[in-house]
């Protein structure tokens, strides 16, 4: 079944064409109709994936963009006997966030600027938000190796064995890695619970 059919056609083959059949067909073909399929079948879950770590619609949809970009551009360094092709962006944009991260400049709002609704909601919903900044600033001082185990668990929602096959790492190491960080970070804020 070739990719390029119009109409019905390509509505069937969406759901027989594999993730590696696409890629073979961009590598091989330049596809863009292929390289359109893998986006679509990935996009939502990377940018929430990325929404949940910066908390800014705007950035995640530029960050969910500079991801794939990047994928396409690197596809031929893919191998999919280390890992899915969605772990592999998740991967991708862990390092996307961690180097925006290090780009963010303050910004200063005007009060006039700011919304306000119920004083109790906006105090539970600001105190979240701060409380999560935070942990991510915290998490940000770590080695970038620590904080994509981090990401790829918290935000990524992956498993130990699918982060410890990702990084080329043992699941044991990932693992202690994973809840010493926690343990920190439990013990860096546990005057805000």
């Amino acid at each position: 079944m070739d990719f390029e059919y119009k109409g019905n056609e390509i509505e069937r083959s969406r759901k027989v064409l594999t993730d590696k059949r696409l890629i073979r067909y961009i590598l091989k073909k330049g596809s863009n109709q292929a390289a359109n399929e893998l986006i679509r079948r990935y996009y939502d879950d990377l940018y929430f994936y990325l929404y949940r770590q910066v908390g800014n619609g705007n950035d995640a949809l530029d960050l969910t963009q500079e991801v794939f970009i990047a994928a396409l551009k690197g596809l031929s360094s893919y191998d999919e006997r280390k890992s899915s092709f969605r772990t592999w962006i998740f991967r991708i944009g862990t390092y996307k966030v961690i180097d925006a991260r290090r780009r963010v400049k303050a910004t200063w709002l005007e009060l006039k600027d700011v919304q306000w609704g119920e004083e109790k909601d906006f105090d539970e919903s600001l105190y979240q938000k701060e409380l999560l900044e935070a942990i991510n600033q915290y998490v940000a001082s770590f080695r970038p190796e620590i904080q994509e185990v981090f990401r790829l668990r918290v935000y990524g929602e992956l498993s130990f064995p699918e982060i410890a096959s990702l990084l080329v790492k043992k699941e044991e190491r990932i693992k202690a890695q994973y809840y010493r960080l926690i343990k920190r970070i439990r013990e860096e804020f546990s005057e805000h619970e």
